[in-house]
């Protein structure tokens, strides 16, 4: 793979210099953190020392009042509350949460997860008269909703009335409901738009707590929120990070019995849990369970008293997992030859691909697949009861969402982020709505933006990897999406014992600019010839920690090499 190296645009001089001497950080550090939006000392502090205290009052969003109001009268009244959830982490996290919550103020509730074949994402008139025939007055949804409009029509004709719980985009109108609780509402003031549906949530049951008095009871749940944002990749900033830092820890010292279970089934130690095995360890086995049965399962799992039975939950949907992890190798090998086809025939800047006998527990995760295959925007369907029904993926600056907005009139339904979305339609309409995708793919998408990218935090001189320097930088975990790891530059380095193929095809040598560190490049072994001809070259990467026999050393993490004279930084 060859990336285009990308320098961030350089602060001005005085914001380094202050906030590095206010901290007592090395300048390099200090460009960092202005990357990641800190303009000023106290903005610092909060990035590198959370606090409970800094997060909003949650009343400051649209509608808490009338929830908060709405939900304690159902407690008070022993009204059955009816939570509708989504399938994936941040659906049931969601659900788990603000089930036991209510259960834990004395609330009458229950909760339901759509099955993703039978009746697709989102609210449905199904869930709604399903909560009517149970007897519910009041329904919560938490993940879904703000672009189902039919089915809360219904719910107002059955006489029942509901709360939208979510942080998706909503459409050109609101659905009817009692109150409606999303930052992206356009009316909606509250002051950080990027929250987690589980986040949304939280803050719903942070204000209830605040009407009761009993604030500390909530921030147990915080596990819940750092298990979904992490594992929906919203921004691991601003208050997000507040969140996430606090679920962490919890989930690192004090997990809850149902996500213990969970992490002694993926060998996970406790102490070492980040969002990073969130995504690749824990958040596989609780979607496993919806993408080959019932979600509940992870609800149910989340739930439980006992380690014992959450362990016993979690095994059979890491076996599940495994099945899935099959249909996944099998869709994507089916996929790309239809992808290549599409890509000889005709000048592309986006890919739509269907097959109608594709599982659709796996279709989003080949989708992201393909997406790191061809560098380009991808839907991929399949066909469930005579309509195809996808998931879209997409590239850096590219807005998914916003393309599926102007093909609204071909689509039986949508929703998602820039980045990904959910969609649906009629078969017959997939040729039309190709060529319509690409259409708009081809207007916003530059050649510049089809290349891969490493962007680029600072450079750095080897020798600033001061004791000093390591500290402040772990400060900035825990990494994430628009958080990640700083990438580091670093020219005129030469290998000072020789360069080493190990494994498949990894770089292995010490990096040596007056000061010598261990290096690794995963999958570099092509790009040999830069770092052996005797000539100083150029690398960017993140420092990590290796651990071997038992001692912790920092070491750098190469994401590409160059020749000293391709550069023009």
């Amino acid at each position: 793979m060859n990336y285009k190296w990308t320098f961030r645009k350089k602060p001005d001089e005085s914001i380094i210099q202050k906030i590095g001497s206010a901290l007592g950080i090395p300048k390099s550090l200090a460009n960092v953190l202005i990357a990641r939006g800190v303009q000023d000392e106290l903005d610092a502090k909060k990035f590198f020392f959370p606090s409970l205290e800094d997060l909003h009052d949650p009343f400051l969003m649209d509608g808490m009042e009338q929830a908060v109001e709405r939900i304690l009268k159902s407690v008070k009244n022993n009204e059955l509350i009816w939570i509708h959830g989504d399938y994936d982490v941040d659906g049931t996290s969601s659900t788990a949460m603000m089930l036991q919550f209510l259960r834990e103020i004395g609330g009458n509730v229950t909760y339901y997860i759509p099955d993703r074949f039978t009746e697709g994402y989102g609210f449905s008139i199904s869930s709604a008269q399903k909560a009517k025939d149970a007897g519910a007055s009041l329904i919560i949804t938490v993940d879904v909703g703000i672009t189902s409009y039919e089915p809360f029509y219904f719910v107002e004709k059955i006489g029942l009335e509901a709360i939208i719980c979510d942080h998706h985009e909503p459409g050109e109108q609101v659905p009817k409901a009692l109150t409606i609780l999303d930052p992206l509402k356009p009316e909606c003031k509250y002051p950080f738009k990027s929250l987690a549906a589980c986040g949304v949530a939280f803050k719903l049951i942070q204000a209830i707590a605040i009407k009761l008095g009993i604030l500390e009871k909530v921030y147990p749940y915080l596990d819940y929120v750092a298990l979904a944002s992490a594992a929906d990749m919203v921004p691991l900033i601003g208050e997000n990070r507040t969140l996430i830092y606090y679920g962490l820890e919890q989930l690192n010292t004090h997990p809850r019995p149902g996500i213990k279970g969970l992490i002694d089934c993926t060998n996970l130690q406790l102490g070492t849990i980040n969002p990073s095995n969130i995504i690749y360890s824990l958040a596989p086995l609780i979607n496993a369970a919806g993408r080959l049965g019932s979600a509940s399962r992870s609800v149910e799992m989340m739930i439980k008293n006992d380690a014992i039975s959450s362990f016993q939950i979690a095994q059979q949907l890491e076996h599940e997992n495994r099945r899935r992890r099959a249909f996944d190798e099998k869709t994507f090998e089916e996929a790309i030859p239809i992808a290549d086809k599409l890509l000889q025939n005709k000048d592309r800047r986006s890919l739509v691909i269907h097959q109608p006998h594709w599982h659709a527990g796996v279709i989003g995760i080949v989708a992201s697949r393909l997406v790191d295959r061809y560098h380009l925007p991808t839907i991929l369907m399949t066909t469930i009861d005579k309509l195809a029904k996808g998931s879209a993926r997409s590239i850096p600056d590219f807005d998914i969402h916003r393309a599926l907005k102007k093909c609204s009139n071909m689509l039986t339904e949508y929703g998602g982020h820039k980045h990904a979305a959910g969609l649906s339609m009629e078969e017959s309409l997939i040729p039309e709505f190709r060529e319509k995708i690409d259409e708009i793919a081809k207007e916003k998408i530059t050649d510049s933006m089809l290349e891969p990218e490493i962007v680029i935090d600072a450079e750095l001189k080897l020798y600033e990897l001061s004791p000093n320097f390591l500290d402040t930088l772990s400060k900035f975990a825990p990494y994430g999406f628009d958080n990640y790891k700083p990438i580091f530059y670093s020219k005129g380095v030469r290998s000072a014992n020789g360069v080493k193929v190990v494994g498949k095809n990894h770089l292995k040598f010490r990096a040596y600019q007056s000061f010598e560190i261990d290096a690794i490049g995963y999958n570099l072994a092509e790009k040999i010839q830069h770092c052996t001809n005797g000539k100083p070259f150029s690398i960017v990467y993140n420092i990590e920690e290796n651990t071997y026999n038992g001692i912790t050393t920092p070491q750098l993490r190469i994401k590409d090499i160059r020749p000293d004279d391709e550069i023009d930084a």
